[in-house]
């Protein structure tokens, strides 16, 4: 079965249904911190480079499963964890959707976009949306990977594709449709003790769990929450395999 791409003409907006911000917080441990050096850029792309004995996030585990399965009447979409070095560390720069969008307006995300029919795979069209949102080219961009495909409840297959962005880009928005860049600490976002898993209840009488973080004013949350937790897993089982003694 093969995925399809739904026109967005033909598609219908899907509200949440309820505020992201207020949904109770199911009780959860914080997971393993990881050490310093697994937040460096060597170390990501070393485990990037050969296989990785790991899981995706348990509560997600249907929805981390969309690469196999490939549903039907789904828009595909791939996203860049675009990853910044700055003195500090590695930062993750994000954008803040701007409010008049189809789909998804004024949630923070990831840079990225529809895979069109013009481009080769995932990986050119998280390249291409890049530098359409925020004016990053694909010469500042270098590839390291990708994780598995996320599907969100609005029917979008997200696939993460990680790159560090090399020295002397220059952020240029697309106002039409980013409001708002802004970079985020790796260790931040890799720090269990702040994601939240909310369940909300719906309308319908039904129930949707969400992870969620927040840093300074930004709430990140929903299917980009899930793929920054999602990360931590990959490098958590990266690092674990390194003091095996296995490189990663």
């Amino acid at each position: 079965m093969s995925q399809s791409i739904l026109p967005s003409r033909n598609r219908r907006i899907i509200a949440a249904g309820f505020d992201p911000l207020t949904q109770p917080i199911v009780q959860s441990n914080a997971l393993q911190a990881l050490a310093p050096s697994s937040l460096e850029p060597d170390f990501i792309c070393s485990a990037f480079s050969c296989p990785i004995n790991w899981q995706v996030e348990p509560v997600f585990t249907k929805s981390f499963q969309v690469d196999i399965t490939q549903p039907e009447d789904v828009v595909q979409a791939a996203v860049l964890f675009p990853l910044v070095q700055r003195p500090s560390g590695l930062h993750v720069l994000f954008t803040r959707r701007a409010s008049h969008l189809y789909d998804h307006a004024g949630q923070i995300s990831f840079p990225g976009g529809r895979i069109e029919p013009g481009d080769h795979d995932a990986v050119a069209a998280a390249l291409r949306e890049t530098q359409e949102e925020v004016g990053i080219g694909p010469e500042y961009i270098q590839y390291i990977g990708t994780q598995p495909g996320f599907l969100t409840s609005t029917r979008f297959t997200m696939k993460p594709i990680i790159g560090l962005i090399r020295p002397g880009f220059t952020i240029v928005p697309d106002i039409t449709e980013v409001a708002e860049v802004f970079e985020v600490p790796l260790s931040v976002l890799m720090d269990t003790r702040l994601h939240r898993l909310h369940q909300a209840n719906l309308p319908d009488g039904g129930h949707r769990f969400y992870f969620s973080l927040t840093w300074k004013s930004y709430f990140i949350w929903g299917a980009t929450a899930a793929l920054i937790r999602n990360f931590y897993h990959f490098l958590a089982a990266a690092e674990t395999q390194t003091k095996g003694g296995r490189r990663p």
